[in-house]
């Protein structure tokens, strides 16, 4: 069972200060054209390679252009033990669709 949150609610989490990590699974190019706030890249096929980094102390959001590939990667964390880990359903495609800031891809 993989849980999920929407726009809405991920961004009332994150206006009310709770600490998250958001986690880009898109490809650098899809990166390239923005990502939510303060949000970290790590590409879906390099999840299995880096789960190491994924945190275990805090809620870890994933999302990629629709969330069909994060719901995929967050059944895929869950069957390895994360019990921490939202679906973005929609995306950043339901993101940019209600209204909330895309950022220029950071550095790094």
């Amino acid at each position: 069972m993989v849980q999920e949150i929407d726009a809405s609610d991920l961004q009332t989490r994150l206006s009310n200060g709770e600490e998250l990590q958001l986690l880009d699974i898109r490809s650098a190019g899809e990166v390239a054209q923005g990502m939510l706030p303060n949000s970290e890249h790590m590409a879906m096929h390099l999840i299995p390679i880096k789960i190491n980094d994924i945190p275990k102390d805090k809620d870890v959001v994933l999302y990629c252009h629709s969330g069909a590939r994060s719901h995929h990667a967050c059944a895929y964390l869950a069957q390895q033990g994360f019990t921490n880990v939202i679906n973005l359903r929609g995306g950043i495609l339901g993101w940019a669709r209600s209204g909330y800031e895309i950022a220029a891809r950071m550095a790094g």
